[in-house]
């Protein structure tokens, strides 16, 4: 199959929420502005910054978004919501993106029209470099294969996602947008739902900031965050085990049994 021109290829958003992370912005939209292809455009959600996100943003060429309502699934779901490209790609401001981030994402929703999701791994940067490798690997582990099997799907990860905007559409008025408490990637590729034609490319790699491994307690947290992202999404659309009987495409068992 012949690759498609380059005036059909899709078009592509790039999503950040921010608070307060003028620095970390500064070199992700560098980074940004060195891609081998360019985003057609690129959104800034400003989530109540009290320092320069804004103008750093703004002084990059980026589309600056504001949103009121504090935490992370209210500022992603904001700029989903802006963003009009087909592909909407996020990344968050402590992300180190590799020169051919966009062009691999749109490569990969090029060359499949039925993809709706699609997610990388990242190394940790900011840890000591005997540790950075060990800790990126048991992340990964408990991110995309225990949380892969809670949800019966490839869990997206909000430093390194890419979603097509039908998918957004679809979910946009289910996702959870006001409770700080849960995770807004993990939420989302749960009202995805298991049959959602999500990927895991072992290729889209990412540096991050290991904040999981910065203390005890930021671990506790983010573990806490995830087992409540789990269990609101499976309190409304069923256990981890009726997941996987829709995945392989057999009938909602609470419908069944009601």
């Amino acid at each position: 199959m012949n690759a498609p021109r380059a005036s059909e290829r899709l078009r592509l958003s790039v999503v950040i929420p921010v608070r307060d992370d003028a620095v970390a912005l500064r070199r992700c939209l560098e980074h940004l502005a060195s891609q081998t292809v360019a985003p057609d455009e690129l959104i800034v959600v400003d989530n109540g910054s009290s320092d320069d996100s804004a103008a750093v943003a703004l002084a990059a060429g980026a589309r600056v978004v504001a949103e009121s309502q504090r935490g992370i699934p209210a500022a992603a779901a904001r700029g989903y919501d802006a963003a009009t490209g087909d592909v909407i790609a996020r990344c968050d401001a402590d992300t180190v993106l590799p020169v051919d981030w966009i062009e691999r994402i749109r490569n990969a929703f090029d060359a499949d029209p039925e993809l709706e999701g699609l997610t990388g791994p990242g190394r940790f940067h900011d840890l000591p470099s005997q540790w950075s490798g060990i800790a990126s690997a048991f992340y990964a582990l408990g991110t995309f294969v225990g949380g892969g099997a809670a949800m019966a799907n490839v869990p997206l990860w909000g430093s390194n996602m890419a979603l097509r905007r039908s998918a957004w559409l679809r979910v946009a008025d289910r996702v959870e947008r006001s409770d700080p408490g849960v995770h807004d990637d993990l939420d989302l590729a749960m009202q995805l739902g298991p049959r959602a034609r999500l990927r895991f490319d072992s290729r889209l790699r990412v540096g991050a900031e290991g904040r999981f491994f910065h203390s005890r307690r930021a671990a506790r947290e983010r573990v806490s965050i995830a087992m409540r992202t789990f269990r609101r999404n499976w309190a409304a659309d069923g256990s981890a085990g009726h997941r996987w009987v829709r995945r392989a495409g057999g009938p909602d068992l609470r419908r069944v049994r009601s």
